[in-house]
């Protein structure tokens, strides 16, 4: 009896690992098809990159909405793995969020279709809720994490409480999508390291300024 279930698990096991593992390759068939159709890409041009049907490809996703999460999670790890690196690159703050801005707009500028792709959430089944409206939502979530993290280690080294970072982080990540989305809308007016310089500036004379305020009214 012991030995049956045994192996019963061994079987389950093999075929979630199987699983897990076709859905990864959905998703790279997903991120290739996006790269070769553009953001609009229908559920059959995704099926033909992987070398599917559409009916075996909702047999791993319940629907288009379960694919496009899960491909906006995969972008999501990436940017965030990118992000931490350039912040960890140097000790210097103000380089910090430059080197933030910058990685943000490089993957932009990089594969704006796979951006398009994540922002452009697809229609979602009735009933669905208001949180699921917009799957790009995690993944500023998850930068603003990060952000977050940058705004408390300025603060800190200016000898302050970093209490305030989590709501100035998630704010300057609202400001750099909505400059980051008009720019890419406009079809790029400038270059990516002008708008670099630009956000930076801004972002920076509002962390500088209110850490500089808060030194002078120590006593």
């Amino acid at each position: 009896m012991r030995g049956e279930r045994s192996r019963r698990d061994r079987r389950d096991s093999r075929w979630d690992e199987h699983r897990r593992a076709r859905r990864e390759q959905l998703v790279d068939a997903t991120i290739a098809a996006v790269g070769r159709h553009g953001a609009g890409v229908g559920m059959e041009e995704i099926a033909t990159a992987a070398g599917t049907s559409k009916t075996v490809v909702y047999r791993h996703f319940a629907d288009r909405t379960e694919l496009h999460v899960a491909v906006c999670a995969r972008v999501a790890a990436s940017l965030t793995a990118r992000l931490r690196e350039s912040i960890d690159s140097t000790s210097e703050p103000r380089q910090m969020v430059a080197n933030a801005v910058e990685t943000y707009l490089a993957f932009l500028e990089g594969d704006p279709e796979l951006y398009r792709f994540v922002v452009q959430a697809p229609d979602r089944p009735a009933g669905q809720g208001p949180g699921d409206a917009d799957p790009i939502a995690n993944l500023s979530h998850l930068v603003g994490d990060q952000a977050a993290a940058l705004v408390a280690v300025t603060l800190e080294q200016a000898g302050r409480d970093p209490a305030a970072a989590p709501p100035w982080g998630h704010g300057l990540v609202g400001l750099i999508r909505s400059a980051a989305d008009w720019w890419l809308q406009a079809d790029r007016p400038m270059p990516r390291a002008e708008l670099t310089a630009h956000l930076t500036d801004l972002a920076w004379a509002g962390l500088s300024g209110v850490v500089s305020r808060n030194e002078e009214e120590d006593p």
